[in-house]
C-alpha cells in the first residue's frame, strides 16, 4: 500500500465559519418560528419552527471534521474501513466528519524521544472517595527524526565470547501507509528488527583484533573487530535494520554504538589478559632498547682503547647492565676502589 497524500484541504478556518453561520441562521429562525407561533399556532409555522430546532441540534456536525496538525506531523484517515488518504503539512484542515484517524502505535512508549502525546486528566469523586485517571492519546503521526536507545543485549561475538552490547537507532517515518497499514505495531516492529540485526552483525566480528577471523565474508582474514572498527559496524547495523524495516516505510538514518563491554562473567579474566599483553609488550619494548644500550655501550669503550675487557668481563658487564636497565627497581652497586678488578 503507497502512501496518498490529501491535497486542497486546507479549509479549515472556511467550515468553520460557515458552520457558525448556519448555526446562527438556524438558531434565529427558531426563535422567530416561536415568535410566530405566539401570535398563531399553525401547522406551517409548527413544521419551520420545528424544522430549524432540528438544523440546530445537527448542524455542528461538520465540525468533526476539522483537524489542526503542526509542523512534522500526519493524520491516516479510513473511511469506513477504507484507506481514504493522510494529512501532511501543518494547517487548519477540514475532512469528511465520518473519517477516523488510524495509529496502531499511538500508545505503544519505546525508549525514545517524543514519540507518545498523551493528556491525562484526574478526576476526584469526594462524596464516594474514588479517584479516575483518563488518557487522551493523540492518533497523530510524529514525522520528525526519534532516537531509539535500544537496551543492552548480552551476544556472544564469533570466537563465542559473551560481550554487552546497546545501541541508539535515529529514525523516521516516510510513508504512513506503510508505517500503518503493512504492519500490526510500527514501533515494537522496529524495537524487534533492531535486536535481531544487532546480533546478526555482532556475531561476525570479535571484540578485539582476533588472528584468521573473517568479517567481510571475501574469505581473507582481516582486524576488523567491536572495538576497534565502531564506524564500520555501526554502518553494518544500520543497513541490516533498513534492509528489515523497509516494508514499514521507515527510514533509518543513523545507528551508533552507545555501549559495549566484556559480559560480567569474563569481564575480570578478559581484564588480566589484557593486562598481561600490555607488560609483555612493555618488556619486550624495555629489552629491545636494553640490548642496544649495552651493544653501544661495548662499541664506545672498544673504539677509545682505554679499557680491555676479556669475553669473562665483558658478559659480566652486559649481565650487570641489563639487571640495572630491565630492573623493576632502581639499581644500588658495589663500587671497587682497591684494584681495577
Amino acid at each position: 500500500m503507497s502512501e496518498k497524500i490529501l491535497a486542497n484541504k486546507k479549509s479549515g478556518m472556511l467550515m468553520l465559519i460557515l458552520t457558525i453561520i448556519w448555526e446562527v441562521s438556524c438558531f434565529g429562525g427558531f426563535i422567530f418560528g416561536v415568535f410566530q407561533l405566539e401570535k398563531a399556532e399553525t401547522t406551517p409555522w409548527i413544521i419551520w419552527t420545528l424544522g430549524c430546532f432540528f438544523l440546530t441540534s445537527t448542524g455542528w456536525f461538520p465540525v468533526f471534521g476539522l483537524k489542526v496538525l503542526k509542523p512534522q506531523e500526519a493524520l491516516v484517515l479510513t473511511l469506513f474501513g477504507k484507506y481514504k488518504g493522510t494529512l501532511k503539512g501543518d494547517g487548519f484542515f477540514w475532512v469528511n466528519p465520518f473519517c477516523t484517524s488510524v495509529n496502531p502505535a499511538a500508545q505503544t512508549k519505546l525508549n525514545q524521544s517524543g514519540d507518545v502525546q498523551t493528556v491525562t486528566t484526574t478526576i476526584i469523586d469526594a462524596s464516594k472517595g474514588t479517584t479516575t485517571t483518563t488518557s487522551n492519546t493523540s492518533k497523530k503521526l510524529s514525522l520528525k527524526l526519534m532516537t531509539l536507545n535500544n537496551s543492552r543485549q548480552k551476544i556472544n561475538d564469533c570466537l563465542g565470547n559473551p560481550i554487552e552490547i546497546g545501541i541508539a537507532v535515529t529514525w523516521r517515518i516516510v510513508d504512513t501507509a506503510k508505517a500503518v497499514f503493512n504492519v500490526d505495531n510500527y514501533k515494537e516492529f522496529l524495537s524487534l528488527q533492531c535486536d535481531s540485526a544487532l546480533r546478526n552483525i555482532v556475531r561476525i566480528y570479535p571484540y578485539d583484533i582476533a588472528p584468521g577471523v573473517d568479517t567481510t565474508g571475501d574469505g581473507i582474514a582481516d582486524e576488523g573487530s567491536l572495538r576497534g572498527s565502531s564506524e564500520i559496524v555501526a554502518q553494518r547495523i544500520r543497513d541490516e535494520i533498513q534492509n528489515r524495516v523497509d516494508e514499514a516505510g521507515i527510514e533509518i538514518v543513523e545507528a551508533r554504538i552507545t555501549y559495549l563491554a566484556y559480559a560480567t562473567e569474563i569481564a575480570a579474566v578478559m581484564l588480566q589478559r589484557q593486562q598481561a599483553s600490555a607488560i609483555i609488550d612493555a618488556r619486550k619494548m624495555i629489552v629491545e632498547g636494553a640490548v642496544g644500550m649495552v651493544e653501544m655501550a661495548l662499541d664506545r669503550l672498544n673504539e677509545g682503547g682505554k679499557v680491555e675487557l676479556d669475553e669473562e668481563r665483558k658478559a659480566a658487564m652486559v649481565s650487570n647492565l641489563l639487571v640495572v636497565l630491565c630492573g623493576n627497581r632502581d639499581a644500588q652497586p658495589i663500587v671497587n676502589s682497591g684494584s681495577l678488578y
